[in-house]
């Protein structure tokens, strides 16, 4: 497993040439400061104070734009061993980081490159996964209802987890890969995310947009980088950004969801009438299925079988949400410098979770095939990471799921920076950003 070892002008990834590196991800134990050219590191994975710099060459060619890239000095024998490169990988929580993918490759060669039978739809398949979440979801609410209140976090732990598996299956159904009946998907997809209190139109137009927009500025409706003008626009806002981007980002999709989905002028005039009717239908299940907790288990029942589980649904849906798309290294750009197949291949991550998650959420984690083709069920998103992989591997991102990964996105992921991609908040603002120091602080390294 290779690690991009130099520091290049993010705004210049893009464009880069084939044989051009990526800067290593920031880590918060590392003074560093950031330029176009080289960062010295020693054997202990630290960096120098110094930074050689390297003349910027310009490539004219006809009718195409001018490219530029940071040209590398000469790697030392240490720096050019694989275990080296690997310890810079693992100090950030990567298994590997991915080469910087040639402009000339379009998302067309790469969706080509795959066997066409991970695009088919089985529907045996689909509803077997259906029968496995609603099975363990069912499973986890008995779980509840007998463990002793000091197992109850493990509890709620696992059907939260479960939760997300429907939430998965409705995600299939979003992208048209559950079911050759349209009016099926439509209606399943509704009905597996009325527990969680999602309304599935909504959701599927914006999530839709994330896929035709995946890390561009402005247009990707998932998570993307703070703006300092929001940052320095008042202190309020500030400290919820500082919160919500540190230590409740585990979390921040409850805000997402109650800012994005229930608020018609975000979507167009023909979205509006679907729309209307899944917030309906969300409402409907609170009017009928919260009274009837309520009334059979009291408020504690409540809090106790729905509540709790949500937030377990939250976690991972804001986890995975934010790991798929977000380090140091994977830069946002504006439409102009976009590229489709950059942003989806080399803008997703590969990462690997403990067997159980990976099960219970239908593997929505192999998530680099899915970005090339949301055509492609979710049972089939293991055979098509491993074509990919034979295909693309020098350019992929993976990872596996680790406290050092968490750290390094809660902590130094926050402000937009053409240049660096990311500036951590505790940079900009030290005094109103102690949250992130204590999460350097007390947050495990484990990898």
């Amino acid at each position: 497993m290779s690690c991009m070892l130099n520091l290049a002008d993010s705004s210049l990834l893009s464009k880069a040439l084939q044989d051009s590196h990526k800067r290593p991800i920031m880590n918060s134990i590392i003074p560093a400061q950031f330029t176009s050219g080289i960062c010295k590191v020693n054997e202990n994975c630290s960096f120098n104070k110094g930074f050689r710099q390297q003349r910027i060459s310009i490539y004219r060619k006809k009718a195409s734009i001018i490219k530029a890239v940071a040209i590398p000095a000469a790697p030392s024998p240490a720096e050019s061993t694989g275990e080296y490169r690997k310890q810079i990988c693992e100090r950030y929580g990567f298994k590997k980081i991915g080469e910087p993918l040639p402009d000339n490759v379009t998302l067309k060669d790469v969706i080509n490159s795959l066997p066409k039978k991970v695009f088919e739809i089985d529907e045996m398949k689909a509803w077997r996964k259906v029968l496995i979440s609603v099975t363990s979801y069912a499973l986890g609410i008995f779980l509840i209802s007998k463990a002793p209140w000091y197992l109850l976090p493990l509890a709620w732990a696992f059907t939260g987890t479960a939760a997300t598996g429907l939430f998965v299956i409705g995600h299939d159904c979003a992208h048209k890969a559950f079911s050759k009946n349209k009016l099926v998907e439509d209606i399943v997809g509704t009905l597996v995310l009325l527990p969680l209190i999602y309304p599935y139109e909504s959701w599927r137009f914006k999530h839709d947009r994330h896929h035709a927009k995946t890390n561009m500025l402005h247009e990707d409706t998932a998570w993307h980088p703070v703006w300092k003008e929001d940052f320095d626009s008042n202190l309020l806002l500030r400290k919820a950004l500082v919160y919500g981007y540190g230590p409740l980002r585990p979390w921040m999709s409850i805000a997402h969801w109650l800012l994005w989905h229930f608020d018609l002028k975000k979507f167009r005039p023909n979205e509006a009438k679907r729309v209307k009717i899944s917030i309906a239908a969300v409402f409907a299940f609170i009017a009928v299925g919260w009274p009837l907790i309520i009334y059979t288990t009291g408020i504690t029942g409540w809090l106790k079988y729905w509540f709790m589980p949500w937030l377990g649904y939250h976690f991972w849906m804001s986890t995975f949400t934010v790991v798929h798309h977000t380090a140091p290294h994977i830069p946002f750009k504006y439409y102009q410098d976009w590229n489709a197949a950059q942003a989806q291949l080399n803008g997703t991550v590969h990462c690997d979770y403990p067997k159980w998650v990976e099960i219970l959420c239908h593997d929505i984690n192999v998530h680099i095939p899915h970005h090339i083709s949301p055509k492609i069920p979710s049972y089939n998103l293991r055979a098509a990471h491993k074509s990919l992989q034979e295909n693309w591997g020098k350019y992929l991102n993976e990872a596996s799921w680790n406290w050092r990964l968490m750290k390094t996105i809660m902590t130094e992921c926050h402000v937009y920076d053409k240049d660096r991609n990311y500036v951590a908040f505790d940079e900009l603002d030290p005094k109103e950003s102690r949250p992130i120091t204590l999460l350097r602080k007390t947050m495990p390294e484990y990898v």
